[in-house]
């Protein structure tokens, strides 16, 4: 019997290059901004509030650690929404930590000391102020106004007991002395927590690490039992590695969205942060049902999932290629899902519950056509192949399903060899393929 080769024998990994492994803090979390700053896009659609329940279950079942359920500040719907989640939370004895996002103002944080009460849990108040040079001149703020602000909004969360998490917008333009004022005057008031806010998506991994080594050190010289998050956004399609850059150089919590919905470009992706972190060996929860949740936020925020978008895409999965397909399925033939799910992926499908396929187009080989049809328990008889060989030839496109099964189910009435042009006369027009606008299907990404 031939020895089955380990991982480590089959792919050398520059990322663990000399031993070289990747740090994070113990006890690591992540908080889920789908309900708060991915809602904030202009282009979604607000869900109900059962999909939000729904959506509130299912980072549950992934292992993300709390939840942003939104803006009491912004008005009654939104409250009774907050409350509404905060309970299911209550009722269902969810691990899942609630927290909101209130302006650095009593206003703000009232209504949200009120819902806490009403539900009787404590719900995090996620407490922000803009910090940067240009923020304090388009307000007209002064640092001495930006601290008193800071330690009256603090200060009162406290007291009615709520949690803090006090939030710099627009940290990573902003100066270190204002913000050393600043944290320092809000861990004094009482904040467990602090934010370093990439709003506008403008920092760089390396200026990750130079911010992120002046953050750790500072809150460490104040108080080192207070938390530090990170809050990240695309503006540069840099919220993945500035994520990872900040987990690698101390932050406790990170912050994402699914599907990377939110302001302009959006906010970090949850699903691909996950991904990366489970194949770093940080995050231990099963992702199985990763395509689920974005499913469930594609459809019920109206965001279409691009057909390239990385893992939960149509495509991710999916090859029409001769050579790629060919050895995909010479994997396979070793008897071995997981080589078959490595050899032309970086990412394996089977570890979020999805699966490679294998299509037929202008760029297959006959090993497309032999493997598609074994799969759905057809003899790959070589006249067939042929036929669907030459058909596939003669088209600037990968085929659909029902188009391949239209030229086999032709062939049984008319044995002659024949094309899909042949078929598409016989049938007076092709079938259009379904729209692709809403959420994609799970046989389109190739769930089991």
């Amino acid at each position: 019997m031939k020895r089955k080769l380990s991982e480590g024998a089959l792919i050398y990994d520059w990322n663990r290059r000399k031993g070289f492994k990747f740090r994070h803090k113990r006890n690591f979390q992540l908080d889920d901004e789908t309900l708060r700053d991915g809602l904030q896009s202009p282009s979604i659609t607000d869900p109900t509030i059962d999909e939000k329940l729904k959506l509130l279950d299912m980072m549950e079942e992934l292992g993300i650690d709390a939840a942003d359920l939104g803006l009491p500040g912004s008005g009654p719907r939104a409250q009774a929404d907050i409350t509404s989640m905060a309970r299911h939370i209550v009722k269902n004895k969810m691990k899942l930590e609630p927290n909101c996002a209130v302006r650095t103002v009593k206003q703000d944080i009232t209504p949200l000391i009120e819902i806490s009460q009403k539900v009787g849990i404590p719900i995090e108040a996620a407490a922000f102020i803009g910090s940067s040079p240009i923020r304090q001149y388009a307000e007209d703020w002064t640092v001495s106004k930006m601290i008193q602000l800071t330690e009256e909004a603090v200060s009162y969360a406290v007291e009615n007991g709520l949690p803090v998490m006090y939030v710099t917008e627009d940290t990573t333009r902003a100066d270190p002395a204002t913000l050393k004022k600043l944290y320092t005057a809000a861990i004094n008031a009482g904040a467990k927590r602090i934010c370093v806010c990439d709003t506008v998506g403008h920092v760089t991994p390396i200026g990750v690490y130079y911010l992120m080594k002046f953050i750790v050190k500072m809150v460490n010289d104040i108080d080192p039992k207070v938390k530090i998050d990170w809050h990240g956004h695309s503006d540069r399609g840099l919220a993945v590695p500035n994520t990872m850059a900040a987990i690698a150089q101390g932050a406790n919590r990170v912050h994402a969205t699914a599907l990377g919905i939110g302001e302009r470009v959006g906010n970090t992706p949850m699903d691909i942060l996950l991904v990366n972190l489970k194949l770093e060996g940080i995050h231990k929860g099963d992702l199985t049902r990763l395509a689920e949740y974005c499913e469930l936020v594609s459809r019920a925020c109206d965001v279409p999932i691009p057909a390239n978008y990385p893992v939960m895409g149509r495509d991710a999965f999916r090859t029409g290629t001769g050579v790629h397909a060919a050895a995909i399925i010479k994997a396979k033939n070793k008897g071995d899902d997981w080589l078959a799910d490595r050899v032309y992926s970086g990412v394996p499908a089977g570890m979020v519950g999805l699966r490679q396929i294998i299509d037929i187009g202008f760029m297959s080989g006959v090993s497309n056509i032999v493997y598609w049809l074994k799969v759905r328990g057809i003899e790959p008889d070589q006249r067939l192949v042929d036929e669907i060989f030459k058909a596939a030839k003669q088209h600037n496109r990968v085929l659909n399903d029902e188009e391949i099964e239209e030229l086999i189910k032709f062939r049984s009435h008319e044995p002659e060899k024949i094309s899909l042009d042949t078929v598409n006369s016989w049938k007076r027009e092709i079938k259009p393929e379904k729209s692709k606008k809403k959420a994609v299907k799970k046989s389109d990404n190739g769930r089991k």
